[in-house]
C-alpha cells in the first residue's frame, strides 16, 4: 500500500509563529543569533532560521522555519555535512529538503562548518560547531540584491555553488581534525559525495532521494516515544510538486471516515499535558502540506484526504476534537485544569485547524 498526492501551490494561515527577535545586519554573527530571528538592515528585513543539522530528524528545523512563513522574504542556513566524528553520525544535505523550502519560499543558505571543539564524553567525536560567518554574510548580501524568485535562487546556488561549498567543507574538516586530534569519517565519502555533484546535479537528487525512499521504509515499522498511536497503521506518503520534486514522509496514522481519507501526525508526550511547542509545529508545518494536497490516490484509486495533527499525553483525560462545541472545549478545559496560558494556546490551535481545513485532536490516547 502507498498513498501518493501533489501540490501545486501553497495556500496556509500561519497563527501560532513565535515573536521574532530583530538582529542588526552590521552587528550580524550567525553563530550567536537565536535559532529564528528578523534580520534588520536599514529598510529591509529577512525572516531568518537555521538548521543545526542537515537531517531533520536530528531536530527541530520545521518548527525553526515555521516560525517565519508570515514574512515576505525568508531565509534559511542549512548546513551540507555534518560529520560529529567516528564516534558520531555524518549526515548529509538532502534534495527534498531543498526543494520543500522551494515550495515554501524559503532562500535556503548552503553554509559550512569551520570550527568545533572535542566532546569531552567521546573519544573521536566533535560539538560546538560553528558556521563560517563571512561566507554566510556574503549570500545575505547577495540575497538582498536578487529580484527572482527563493525557488530560482535555490536552484541557481545547486547548479552553481553547491559543489564549490563541498569542497570547502572537505578543507575545514580536515582543518578540525587536525586541532582538534580527533578522528572524523572517512573523507573517502565526501569525494564520492563531490564527484557524483560535478558530474551531474540530477545524480545527487537521485541519490538523495533513494536515501530518503529508505529512511521511510524503516520507519513504516518503527513507532516513535513522541508518536504513541491507537492504532498500527502507519504508511508511505510520496508528494510530488509541480517542480517534479518528491517528499518522502511517513504517515503516523492512516484510516478513511465518510469516504476521506485521514492523515494523522501523532505527537505524544508522558511527562507534560502538551507535546512540546517544538513537536506541535513540526507538526503544524506537516499540516500545511497535508492541507494542500491534490489529486491524492492510495493504491492507484483517487480518493480525497484531510490531514489530522493529533496532540495525545499521559496526563490529560477526556478528548478534543476540532468540530465539539465551545462548551465542550470549556468543560475539557475545566476537567483538566488547564491554566490560562494553555488554554489560550489551545484556542489557538483549533482556529489554525479550523482556519486551514485540518482536524485537530486533542486528549487521551484511546485504546
Amino acid at each position: 500500500m502507498g498513498i501518493e498526492g501533489q501540490i501545486t501551490g501553497i495556500k496556509y494561515d500561519i497563527l501560532l509563529a513565535d515573536t521574532l527577535k530583530q538582529v542588526s545586519l552590521n552587528k550580524f554573527n550567525i553563530n550567536k543569533t537565536p535559532a529564528y530571528f528578523i534580520l534588520k538592515d536599514r529598510n529591509n528585513s529577512y525572516a531568518m532560521s537555521k538548521w543545526v543539522s542537515p537531517k531533520r530528524t536530528r531536530s527541530y528545523p520545521y518548527e525553526r522555519v515555521y516560525n517565519t512563513l508570515n514574512s515576505p522574504k525568508k531565509i534559511t542556513i542549512i548546513p551540507i555535512i555534518k560529520d560529529e566524528g567516528v564516534d558520531g553520525d555524518r549526515d548529509y544535505l538532502q534534495w527534498d529538503n531543498i526543494s520543500l523550502m522551494s515550495l515554501l519560499d524559503v532562500f535556503v543558505i548552503f553554509g559550512y562548518y569551520d570550527e568545533a571543539i572535542k566532546n569531552q564524553r567521546y573519544k573521536n567525536k566533535i560539538t560546538d560547531f560553528k558556521f563560517n560567518n563571512k561566507y554566510i554574510l556574503s549570500k545575505i548580501k547577495e540575497i538582498k540584491q536578487y529580484h527572482s524568485s527563493a525557488l530560482h535562487w535555490n536552484l541557481n546556488e545547486l547548479n552553481t555553488n553547491f559543489s564549490r561549498i563541498v569542497e570547502k567543507v572537505q578543507k575545514s574538516y580536515a582543518k578540525i581534525e587536525t586541532q582538534t586530534g580527533v578522528i572524523l569519517h572517512n573523507q573517502l565519502g565526501i569525494d564520492k559525495f563531490l564527484q557524483k555533484i560535478r558530474n551531474d546535479v540530477s545524480v545527487f537528487m537521485d541519490f538523495s532521494r533513494e536515501k530518503a525512499e529508505k529512511a521511510q521504509s524503516r520507519e513504516i515499522s518503527t513507532v516513535q516515544p513522541k508518536e504513541k498511536l491507537s492504532t498500527a497503521t502507519k504508511e508511505k506518503l510520496t508528494i510530488v510538486n509541480y517542480l517534479g520534486g518528491q517528499y518522502f514522509f511517513t504517515v503516523d496514522e492512516i484510516c478513511f471516515y465518510n469516504n476521506t481519507l485521514l492523515l494523522t501526525e501523532s505527537k505524544h508526550t508522558k511527562h507534560s499535558l502538551l507535546p512540546s511547542k517544538g513537536d506541535i509545529k513540526d507538526g503544524l508545518l506537516k499540516m500545511i502540506l497535508y492541507s494542500n494536497l491534490t489529486n491524492v490516490k492510495i493504491n492507484g484509486i483517487k480518493t480525497q484526504s484531510k490531514g489530522v495533527l493529533s496532540l495525545t499525553s499521559s496526563l490529560l483525560q477526556g478528548q478534543l476534537i476540532s468540530n465539539h462545541k465551545i462548551h465542550e472545549r470549556v468543560k475539557f478545559f475545566l476537567q483538566n485544569n488547564l491554566s490560562p496560558e494553555i488554554s489560550v494556546f489551545i484556542d489557538t490551535l483549533f482556529k489554525e485547524a479550523d482556519t486551514n481545513n485540518f482536524i485537530l485532536k486533542i486528549g487521551q490516547l484511546n485504546d
